[in-house]
């Protein structure tokens, strides 16, 4: 785990080093153990090192092919380098990296080796035989990977904070992407809220020579389905299931460094902790945040795996208090902001105090394996579309009505609902994570009227070229959804930025490639989760206790509703005020939403996200 940064197009430019160092300095977190650049007329490249496999220097990047004939710059991990180097023999290798592995599966097989790597990288890949830059980024988006194409340079790193630093992009907010964040608390990608800066998707590389950018999409979930996952029955899944994270655990427990898991207690992160004690010949480290309040606390079920397994297992106790004195560090260490975020900084910060340089984490069990109440709403909803026979009048009086009985955010997203024209997938999803809803939106800007929401425009265009058509299950399509939306824009962008903060190496088993495109061919009778994650907790057998299996879901649901009119309001109150007089937007609307939060009219979320936002501006001098 590494940053990366980068220029094309040095011909105006003087001082190249001094640019490139600059933007190396800006994430030095990312990489505390090595810093290198190289620059030729053409290309300058940056990079900062987080050593996990070959920790000699040998590994050390810009990586030079032993001909000179390539650059390389990788952050990530390809955790089948030791398979692809066996493929490799005739290459004359020098070191143990993962790296060198890649540097020559380019230089037999080109960028179409993409398709060969297991792994999660954002890398750039100078040739110096055809004076051609290649970008590319992991399939599901594990690792980041921003570009910004000014007038005759094209720039890019693993962080906004690193393009900025070069002082040649311009700090300047992204007006839709500024609506996206209200609705969000997100920018979903390829716009970020920096104007003229943009993320590569996932699954997708950049191709760069002269003044041609071409942009190519090497992967995707329908058109990489596994074929025989819509044969199969329910034993020949659960086996295959079990088979495929497995492996991809194995593969993920390759390091030279020590090493352990996330262990909340709950199905993902127990799965992961349990496959790991089968696949290692040596005893699992496990890390637990646990809290004296007993709400929050979910350290119980997590001595239980730890003690089934016999994990070295770490319990580290803090008090709510802790959390809320690490808020103001974790707003500096976002990248990008985002309404979550300071829940990962803290477990990540910890973690690493207790001496651990990669975890294992269960993120992406929930929306492989239907883990949230959508995948049910969606499938019920399904069966409803008889509503919109009804006028739309009568249904909005049916929804207004629910609202009076049960005021909430749920119910004013029914509302929402039954006043559309269609009950379609595309068009009611982009509901489900919305922070606020398009008229509360209108309240808080200047401009008179809103762009068109990403998420609907996102779906439409998947539905529109087959991705999301009727080659996929139901179940599937609503993973498809929640992954391309809420995990790569807010879950993979949080745990990458947040942990990096402390140099922490996250990897996620349940992310691995192989074992996406089976579980998304399953049908919806055999994924159907009648209870919590049902066709992942079958594929376990017995590996995971019953009380774990059953257990109530628990999450980081902190007061911060009492923080912020409390401790934290001083700060909130300023950031709130700051937001308010910026040009963007309508003071008299921010201001009132901040009342109706200090009276208990909205939720915290409905307002945190604003703080965050304002917060990030003034950091970053974002006008």
């Amino acid at each position: 785990m590494c940053g990366i940064s980068g220029i094309f197009g040095l011909e105006s430019l003087t001082e190249v080093s001094t640019i490139i160092q600059k933007m190396n300095d800006a994430m030095a977190h990312r990489g505390p153990d090595a810093d290198g650049v190289f620059s030729d007329e053409h290309v300058a490249l940056g990079h900062r090192r987080l050593s996990i496999i070959d920790l000699s220097d040998a590994g050390n990047q810009p990586f030079h092919s032993t001909n000179e004939e390539a650059v390389l710059v990788l952050n990530g991990e390809i955790y089948n380098y030791i398979e692809l180097k066996k493929e490799l023999a005739d290459y004359p290798f020098k070191t143990e990296s993962d790296t060198e592995v890649l540097m020559a599966a380019y230089l037999k097989w080109g960028i179409s080796m993409l398709q060969k790597l297991n792994g999660m990288f954002a890398l750039a890949i100078w040739d110096r035989r055809s004076n051609e830059l290649f970008l590319a980024r992991d399939r599901m988006g594990i690792k980041p990977l921003y570009i910004s194409r000014q007038k005759q340079q094209i720039l890019f790193s693993s962080e906004i904070r690193s393009l900025l630093a070069s002082n040649l992009v311009p700090r300047k907010l992204d007006d839709k992407g500024l609506i996206d964040y209200l609705r969000y608390g997100t920018v979903h990608a390829p716009r970020t809220l920096v104007a003229d800066v943009e993320m590569i998707l996932p699954g997708h590389y950049v191709h760069i020579a002269d003044n041609q950018v071409d942009v190519h999409n090497y992967w995707s979930i329908p058109t990489h389905l596994d074929s025989s996952a819509q044969y199969a029955d329910r034993d020949m899944a659960k086996a295959r299931i079990k088979e495929l994270l497995k492996n991809s655990i194995s593969l993920r427990m390759r390091a030279d460094v020590p090493f352990g898991a996330f262990l909340s207690g709950g199905i993902d992160s127990s799965a992961i902790v349990g496959l790991m004690s089968e696949v290692s010949p040596h005893q699992v480290k496990t890390f637990s945040v646990t809290f004296d309040e007993e709400e929050f606390n979910e350290g119980p079920w997590a001595q239980m795996i730890a003690d089934k397994f016999k994990t070295d297992h770490t319990d580290i106790r803090l008090k709510i208090e802790d959390f809320l004195d690490q808020v103001p560090a974790a707003l500096n260490a976002m990248d990008h902001p985002s309404a979550d975020g300071p829940n990962t900084y803290v477990v990540s910060k910890v973690t690493k105090a207790a001496g651990v340089t990669m975890a294992l984490s269960g993120l992406g069990g929930d929306e492989l394996f239907a883990g949230y109440d959508i995948f049910k709403r969606m499938h019920n909803l399904q069966g409803k579309k008889w509503l919109t026979s009804f006028p739309k009048g009568l249904r909005v009086l049916a929804g207004k009505l629910v609202k009076a009985i049960r005021p909430g955010v749920p119910s004013e997203k029914l509302v929402e609902v039954l006043g559309l024209d269609y009950l379609d997938f595309e068009y009611v999803y982009p509901l489900s994570r919305q922070i606020l809803l398009d008229k509360q939106v209108s309240k808080l800007v200047a401009s008179k009227k809103l762009p068109e929401n990403s998420v609907f425009r996102l779906l439409s265009d998947s539905i529109a070229h087959g991705n999301l058509g009727f080659n996929l299950p139901l179940l599937s399509k609503v993973s498809q959804a929640e992954i391309s939306t809420y995990m790569q824009n807010v879950l993979l962008r949080d745990s990458d930025q947040m942990s990096m903060a402390h140099a922490l190496e996250v990897r996620v088993p349940f992310l691995d490639h192989k074992l996406v495109e089976y579980v998304t061919g399953i049908g919806d009778t055999i994924k159907y989760p009648h209870t919590q994650k049902q066709l992942l907790v079958e594929a376990l057998g017995d590996l995971l206790p019953d009380e774990v299996v059953n257990r109530p879901k628990m999450g980081f649901t902190f007061p911060w509703e009492d923080w912020m009119k409390n401790e934290l309001r001083e700060l909130c109150e300023e950031q709130i005020t700051k937001l308010a007089s910026r040009k963007q937007f309508n003071k008299s609307g921010i201001m009132a939403l901040w009342n109706q939060f200090l009276k208990s009219q909205v939720s915290w979320s409905r307002v945190w996200h604003l703080v965050v936002l304002n917060h990030w501006m003034d950091r970053n001098g974002i006008e």
